[in-house]
């Protein structure tokens, strides 16, 4: 069968898909999420004025 999965085939395909993550996904997310929360918090000073003691 052409459509077979073999255990080299399902290894790179692994492989891959970490890299993906690692090297892309994670690093993006990281930003975006720091990034959204520091926007937020400026947002809120900017209504709020800054956080007093």
């Amino acid at each position: 069968m052409p459509n077979e999965v073999t255990p080299e085939r399902q290894r790179k395909h692994e492989r891959n898909t970490f890299i993906f993550l690692a090297v892309f996904l994670a690093p993006i997310l990281s930003v975006i999420i720091v990034g959204g929360f520091g926007f937020v918090v400026w947002i809120s000073q900017m209504l709020f004025g800054p956080p007093t003691s």
